[in-house]
């Protein structure tokens, strides 16, 4: 099962058999991504009209967030049609020309599947309301009696990830669950026809020509027996460092089984990609076993301040997790769910720095690396979007814990809002675009040799060519306190200063990449907050 794919920008031909062990993956919230038809959202038309410049990036594949038809209750992630895409994204001749565009381009592209739960508008939900208690229909999803006098309070404690109860009571009586939103019903995957609508599902994209999934909420699906109480409040604040009845239970890794045979039975190393929350690594290394799926996001990672010991610890352990299953680790700065790291890691020029080392550290490590759309750009989380175009749901967990800010539209070109998402003359977007963003454009970085856009570009071309970097393996070197010093092999090594203040380290040897200007000398003095590869021997 080997196939060819040239790459556009570099014309190199590359085999597919195990791509995905150091893929570099771009990931595009379409909503935000490009606007092809003028109505202020991003749509399969606009990521269409920029594929050249993700080719030119360097990436090696396209995960694309859901554009099935939604009511968007959660923007997309409340699938009304599985094998249909919305008027707001376009047709399913769009995304046809799409994944063939994006192949002629030497892009894979993955789709996400959302196997949790449903919108409370799918055929299936629609009928189970109709039918009543005790209904067939009711059995597809998870339905309960009240507990208490006349049923009146919910089936067990457990809470919506959104936020209050995990349970919404019809007028009939009955309960449902909703470990999201209410209009995100959870399905009931003990039952027969879910299996089978799903791998059905999965065929009719695969068939089109997706080169795999993004699983959301690969964690979820399989709730403990019985549905148990929990015993504690805050369970938001438990998700990724507690096995909870609802998340994280072992009967999801048949589903992956299953799934995982599915893929393996199409031409081209077609992957699945878990989104999967786990308390400890050795439980995410569960999910990419060799007959489960391919990756498995590492938020462990992502969650990391930045602080040298804290980095090489999570380090150690993905590293140490996925060997034991054989798989790569999978690093991850920023996605739609969580507030941009340039944000997280100081806001401003501090934020900034290291966010350019972080990126480079990331792509030095062994295994894949996912890039948010806007990484590459360094846009920052917009924290002050006036509270009426804020639309998240999960806003109403707590104030300030809507998504909104890292949803911003990405800004293109030109001097004024919204900076070329939308054609020309339209000004309103689905979110605003902040007014300062010119400097941070595609156009305005890519003609500053020193921007954030050229630092991650080199970094994709050299990553591409260097024999040392992708799969494989990593060996520490001793280094000051406040550093990270590194190879891969014997032709690569990458330091990294986490610290305050610059750091003096013996000259490595041929500077490749600097995420900050590196003093020339035998002594490199390494600047605070920045990363370097370098190539050993004389410099």
């Amino acid at each position: 099962m080997t196939d060819a794919v040239t790459h556009a920008e570099t014309g190199e031909v590359r085999e597919a058999t195990r791509w995905w062990r150091d893929a570099v993956i771009y990931q595009v919230y379409v909503r935000s991504f490009a606007d092809g038809n003028g109505d202020g959202i991003g749509d399969l038309l606009g990521v269409r009209g920029r594929l050249a410049y993700l080719a030119g990036l360097g990436v090696d594949a396209v995960w694309l967030t859901p554009f099935y038809t939604s009511p968007m209750a959660d923007f997309g992630y409340d699938v009304a049609d599985y094998r249909d895409v919305d008027p707001v994204f376009g047709t399913l001749a769009d995304a046809r020309a799409l994944i063939e565009d994006a192949h002629r381009h030497g892009l894979r592209i993955i789709t996400d599947v959302v196997p949790n739960h449903t919108s409370d508008r799918h055929a299936w939900f629609q009928e189970a309301l109709r039918a009543g208690p005790g209904a067939a229909a009711r059995d597809r999803y998870v339905f309960r009696p009240g507990r208490g006098r006349d049923g009146g309070l919910p089936p067990n404690d457990w809470e919506s990830v959104f936020g209050g109860p995990a349970w919404t009571r019809l007028p009939d009586g009955e309960w449902y669950l909703h470990l999201f939103a209410a209009e995100q019903p959870d399905l009931n995957w003990d039952h027969p026809e879910v299996h089978a609508e799903f791998e059905a599902i999965m065929r009719f994209w695969l068939d089109l020509g997706v080169d795999g999934f993004r699983v959301d909420v690969a964690h979820g699906m399989v709730k403990a027996p019985g549905l148990p109480d929990i015993g504690v409040s805050g369970q938001t604040e438990m998700l990724g460092t507690a096995v909870l009845p609802y998340f994280d239970q072992d009967g999801v890794h048949e589903i992956h089984r299953r799934w995982r045979r599915l893929l393996d039975s199409y031409d081209g190393e077609r992957i699945g990609v878990a989104e999967a929350w786990a308390p400890t690594q050795e439980r995410l290394a569960l999910y990419v076993r060799p007959d489960e799926l391919h990756q498995a996001f590492n938020f462990h990672f992502l969650k990391t301040p930045w602080d040298a010991v804290a980095l090489r610890a999570v380090i150690d352990e993905s590293l140490a997790g996925a060997a034991l299953v054989g798989a790569p680790s999978t690093w991850v700065l920023s996605n739609h769910d969580v507030k941009r790291h340039v944000t997280r890691y100081g806001d401003g020029d501090l934020g900034l720095r290291r966010a350019r080392a972080a990126a480079l550290l990331m792509l030095a490590l062994p295994g894949s690396a996912y890039v948010y759309q806007g990484e590459e750009l360094g846009l920052p989380e917009v924290l002050d979007l006036p509270e009426e175009v804020c639309q998240d749901p999960q806003r109403l967990r707590a104030p300030g814990d809507g998504r909104d800010g890292c949803r911003v539209p990405m800004p293109w070109a030109h001097a004024e809002p919204p900076f070329g998402f939308s054609p020309p003359g339209i000004a309103d977007t689905w979110l605003p675009v902040p007014a300062t963003w010119g400097p941070l454009t595609v156009e305005s970085q890519l003609a500053d040799p020193g921007s954030t856009l050229a630092l991650y570009r080199a970094a994709l071309r050299l990553r591409r060519e260097h024999p040392g970097l992708g799969d494989g393996g990593l060996t520490w070197h001793a280094s000051p306190p406040g550093t990270l010093v590194f190879s891969r092999g014997d032709g690569f090594l990458c330091t990294v200063n986490t610290g305050p203040a610059p750091v003096a380290l013996p000259r490595p040897g041929r500077l490749l990449l600097g995420s900050a200007p590196m003093e020339e000398g035998g002594v490199v003095r390494l600047p605070s907050d920045s990363c370097a590869w370098w190539e050993p021997g004389d410099a």
